[in-house]
Order: C-alpha cells, then structure tokens, then sequence
C-alpha cells in the first residue's frame, strides 16, 4: 500500500495531476485500498478517479469504462445497490457500444450488472444474462479460459439461489474439474470452486459430503493463503456453519469464536465479513 502511495504522488508531482499515468496510479490505490477492505477510502479515490478520467480522456476512452465499473464494483461491495446498479447498466451499454458485445470487458460488465440483479433479487433477469455471459464466453474466449471458468461458477451460484441444486451441483462440479486441470489444485480460483461444491452440498442436505469438503478447502486455504487471508476466513467460517448444521455446537462456536477474532484483528471489527461472522457467532450461541 505505501509504494502504491508513493508512486501516486510521484506521479502526480513529476507528471501532472491528469497524466493518464498518474490516474492509473490513482486507481490502482484505490484498487489496493479496496483489496484490504478499505471501502470508504476506496469509493473516495474511485469517484475522483472517475470524474477526471472523463474530464482528461472522455467519457467512452477504455480507461474511463474501467473507473466506471470499479465505482460501481466498490458500491456493490458496501452493499449501495442503488447506486452500483444504474453504474454497472451504464457501464455495460457504454462497453457494448465503444468496445461491441463480445469484447472480454463488456463480458465482464454483463457479468458484474447480472451479479447485481442477483444481490436484489431478481433472478429472472439475472439467469439469463448470466446464461447468455457464459455462452459468449465459452465461445470468444473458449470453455477453458479463466474468465470463462468464473462466468460457469457464477451462473451455478445464481441456479443454486434459484433453489434448482439439480443444475448447480453438476455445474459447480464441472468448474472445479476444469479448474484443477487448467489452473491446478492450489490456485485461488480452484480452492473457491472447491468451497463452493461444498456450500451446494450442504444447501442440498448432504451435510456429511459438506464438512468433509469444507475441512478440505479450508487446510488448503490455510496453507496456500496462510491463515488470516479473507477467504481462509469464509472457509473457517463455512465449517463452523456445517458444523453448526449437524448440530455439533462443540466445534462451532470456538470456530466462530476464533475467525471473528482473526477478523477482527486483520479486517477491522465492521468489515462485511466481520459482521457475517459475527451475527454467525450470535445464532450459534443463541440456538
């Protein structure tokens, strides 16, 4: 975080405030701050960054589409949908219309506004998008390409908030398969994939599939993302739920317990994950 700083300013003082170099700075900061969960500063950084970018190099030049979905990225992630969601359908129009439909960006921001829809619960127009984002992935960019790989996982987690497990646990298996084969066994997306067969095995009752699955993705998060990454701690969290399930409040409530800790002390006692495993923690204890 303190070289990004540094490089910012350095750019700022040798180039100018509006060389397109020191604006790349500036969103790469923000990108940084939003990285550890600083979202307040983040959004700060992205809308000035954004409002420059069309002020300097106009409102349809590529970087200024990337402000303009990382803004909206940003608000999704405190949770302002009402903000982020007209950002990401200006975003994806103004993709489709500089860059064309099938450009990996535009798919991008097809993916990101289909997101959107899920959060609020539209799934009748999420499916779909998601649908078509993948079929245009799987044949601009082919089956196997990791952009592809995230656009097959978000459609089976948008089935499986349908309730229909019958299409997501296939397809959530089918991601893993190709991810261990294209990416390997320990790479993050893999390690994701991996956790969410999981999550689905759980959502469809097969508790036992489940817990086995998330004490496997956990240790090799723990391993390969060390022990206070953010995803080690939705993994950490995903067992003690499992185990929570089963009943067994043995094992639940001391992993709660430990992860809000570690959460607490490395994203901050307000951070979204925080407050999930927080009110996770206060359900345990309350059953």
């Amino acid at each position: 975080m303190g070289y990004l700083a540094r490089a910012c300013d350095s750019y700022r003082r040798l180039s100018g405030p509006d060389h397109p170099s020191t604006l790349l700075s500036r969103n790469n900061l923000a990108y940084a701050y939003r990285a550890v969960g600083d979202l307040k500063r983040a959004i700060s950084l992205y809308e000035a960054t954004l409002a420059d970018r069309e002020r300097v190099l106009g409102p349809d030049h590529p970087d200024t589409l990337i402000s303009r979905n990382n803004l909206a990225r940003a608000y999704e992630l405190v949770g302002d949908l009402g903000r982020a969601l007209p950002l990401f359908e200006s975003a994806l129009a103004d993709r489709e219309r500089v860059l064309g439909p099938d450009h990996p960006d535009t798919l991008m921001s097809r993916n990101n506004l289909a997101g959107v829809y899920e959060s609020v619960g539209d799934l009748g127009r999420a499916i779909p998008l998601f649908e078509d984002t993948l079929a245009v992935s799987e044949r601009v960019l082919g089956p196997d390409h990791p952009d592809t790989l995230i656009s097959r996982n978000n459609l089976a987690y948008a089935y499986q908030a349908a309730g229909d497990l019958g299409r997501t646990i296939p397809l959530y298996e089918a991601t893993l398969a190709v991810s261990e084969r294209v990416l390997g066994p320990d790479h993050p997306s893999t390690l994701t994939s991996r956790n969410n067969v999981a999550c689905a095995c759980q959502a469809a009752g097969d508790l036992g599939r489940a817990i086995s699955l998330f004490e496997s993705a956990l240790a090799d998060r723990e391993r390969v993302l060390g022990p206070d990454h953010p995803d080690t701690l939705m993994s950490r969290n995903n067992l003690a739920g499992a185990y929570e399930s089963v009943g067994d409040l043995g094992r639940a409530i001391p992993l709660y317990e430990a992860t809000l800790a570690v959460s607490v002390r490395v994203l901050g006692p307000d951070h979204p994950t925080t407050r999930i495993i927080r009110s996770n923690l206060g359900g345990a204890q309350g059953a």
